[in-house]
């Protein structure tokens, strides 16, 4: 693989724990800025959303910028957002860091482009899950260092170590980025025709149902493990760590398999599993072993249907690859964003203990699309 993916998986790392580290610290978000856990929950609203409407646009208005530039602007833009939070003094400023933050993450969808235009289809899938381990990686050291250190001295403390580490990635990217990256900007022609095609509105529409499944229960994962089973810190941060191990393991055979085996069938598989462990999960409560084990299976199957629905979008229409992966992370975010905003108006009825149940339905219309979805749509024509 290109020596260039390695660097942008680092970066990656550092977006995605600035992106999810404050979901393990709402207790104590809540308690400093004197407001409720599922309002705390919302900055997960506010950064998703900034995401999925920002930064396509920001992804446009770079296009024509040489791809150096571009990720360097994106990256800056992100640590700018996470010094913000890291200082406001209440809750508004909170959420204008963590939109800040959302235009920044641009930088994902412009790497993933860069990964797809770098290899032959054939290493694709893989090219995409060594560029997306970054942010399985977050999960396995970004969220589990930032819950100890943020229930140990405060949660301003990881958000302002993400801020420094964004900063020390925007020299990296300076020093170590080649001048000129071999891919495509972003650009919104012939964008409107493209999107009236089914099996783009159907792949689109996949990405938005699995995440909405997925951060229905993760925007709050702190108060949901702790309402399974009571826990100390430390062991909060080691069951957060496992399951980023098995989001890592997810990552790298969701690119595998989507090589090997193709998207489809990837997808159907990894569908069966995320929507079955999500139904046993409020089942595992005051069982810690059995609640590990439902999680690590969530992860393996969550996180490895990234590189399975990028590769998708790119072989439907390969000259709109980097817009289509941006629409894809925008789908991605509104996800989050709507998993969110579901998750902190059922939690107060249902209990942070039931919630995975109400993401099921989501995650049986996602396998549902595989089957509307032509199974094999071949190229769509070029405008």
């Amino acid at each position: 693989m290109p020596r260039l993916l390695y660097l942008l998986a680092l970066c990656n790392l550092v977006i995605g724990t600035g992106a999810f580290v404050i979901s393990g610290l709402l207790v104590p978000v809540a308690q400093s800025l004197e407001v409720s856990v599922a309002q705390a929950g919302q900055t997960m609203t506010a950064y998703a959303l900034a995401t999925a409407v920002l930064a396509p646009l920001a992804l446009v208005l770079t296009g024509h910028w040489p791809r150096k530039r571009a990720l360097c602007t994106g990256m800056a833009v992100f640590a700018l957002g996470n010094a913000l939070c890291a200082t406001a003094s209440d809750f508004s400023l909170l959420l204008i860091g963590r939109v800040m933050m959302g235009a920044g993450a641009m930088f994902t969808a412009l790497a993933a482009g860069i990964a797809v235009a770098l290899v032959d289809a054939e290493r694709r899938g893989r090219a995409l899950s060594l560029t997306f381990l970054g942010i399985s990686l977050s999960y396995v050291i970004g969220l589990p260092l930032g819950a100890w250190l943020g229930f140990r001295f405060g949660w301003r403390w990881p958000v302002g170590l993400v801020a420094t580490l964004a900063g020390a990635s925007v020299v990296a990217l300076i020093v170590l980025l080649p001048k000129d990256i071999a891919a495509p900007g972003a650009s919104f022609r012939g964008l409107g025709a493209l999107l009236t095609q089914r099996a783009v509105q159907w792949t689109l529409g996949l990405t938005l149902l699995y995440f909405t499944a997925i951060f229905l229960v993760f925007s709050y994962i702190g108060p949901v493990l702790q309402a399974l089973v009571p826990m100390s810190a430390e062991r909060l941060s080691v069951t957060l760590m496992l399951f980023g191990l098995s989001g890592v393991a997810g990552t790298l055979l969701g690119g595998w398999a989507n090589d090997r085996f193709g998207p489809r069938p990837t997808l159907v598989v990894q569908l069966a599993l995320l929507g079955t462990m999500m139904a046993l999960l409020p089942l595992t409560r005051g069982h810690y072993p059995l609640l590990v084990a439902t999680l690590v299976t969530w992860g393996v199957a969550g996180f490895g249907m990234m590189a399975p629905q990028q590769s998708r979008l790119a072989v439907l229409a390969p000259a709109h690859a980097p817009i289509l992966l941006s629409l894809n992370t925008s789908m991605l975010y509104l996800g989050t964003a709507l998993g969110a905003a579901i998750g902190g108006a059922v939690s107060g009825q249902v209990g942070f203990a039931q919630m995975a149940w109400i993401g099921v339905p989501f995650a049986l219309a996602g396998m549902a699309t595989l089957w509307i979805n032509p199974r094999k749509p071949g190229l769509l024509a070029q405008t």
